[in-house]
């Protein structure tokens, strides 16, 4: 069985992935791995703090697995450049999703609710926009007050708060780029005819071509990326 090993900072990551892989890729085998220390310290002390830490994680993850999707996107590149020690592919959830960014652009809004975020999402865009030699205009939004609400348990006036962040950032870029996970249920709440991209289903979509596992998309959901997903 084709197995994808999920590196979360958050156990509310699982149900999320548990339900795309139920509609998109029946038969991929999903093995979680949470471990919320790690975005506690990146937080803290940035992300090469925990570079070791990752590294270990990564070795247990990878075993017995075809690939690691690292969900958080504060470490995810942490975590790529791990890849090499650790035998299989590890990829970071919103490449994708910052790939599709820079295609939609020529201005990108990065939306966090994490400060810690901002800087490597910000990165892997400008990455991506030299990989497709184009030139993005890139500005970032910090939700203010948003993530105490998701610790919280207040997932609605999480993705509340997100939402209108995006509406007011929206009309004034070609794409906004939901810089975590945790985010994408908001990108359905925004009224915005900008495409509001969210990292969860291009980037497990993306985890299971590496596996070799093919997706099958759900009727109605073309199979580039979609701009609300």
């Amino acid at each position: 069985m084709v197995t994808l090993a999920l590196l979360h900072t958050s156990p509310a990551h699982i149900p999320v992935f548990d339900a795309l892989r139920d509609a998109d890729h029946p038969g991929l085998a999903l093995r979680h791995r949470v471990h919320e220390d790690l975005l506690a310290r990146a937080r803290a002390e940035g992300p090469d703090a925990v570079s070791d830490a990752v590294r270990a994680v990564l070795a247990e993850a990878a075993d017995g697995a075809d690939a690691v999707l690292c969900t958080c996107s504060t470490i995810g590149g942490v975590a790529e450049s791990h890849a090499a020690a650790t035998g299989v592919p590890v990829l970071r959830v919103d490449r994708p999703m910052a790939a599709a960014a820079v295609r939609a652009g020529p201005a990108v809004a990065v939306v966090a609710t994490v400060a810690s975020t901002l800087e490597p999402t910000v990165a892997l865009v400008r990455e991506e926009a030299v990989r497709a030699g184009r030139a993005v205009d890139i500005r970032t939004v910090l939700v203010d007050g948003a993530w105490e609400r998701f610790e919280a348990g207040d997932r609605a006036g999480y993705l509340g708060r997100v939402a209108d962040a995006v509406e007011r950032v929206a009309g004034s870029v070609g794409a906004v780029l939901l810089a975590q996970a945790s985010m994408a249920e908001a990108a359905d709440r925004a009224p915005a005819a900008t495409p509001v991209l969210s990292s969860p289903r291009t980037g497990l979509r993306e985890a299971a071509r590496l596996c070799g596992h093919t997706a099958q998309e759900p009727p109605g959901v073309p199979r580039t990326d979609h701009p609300r997903t």
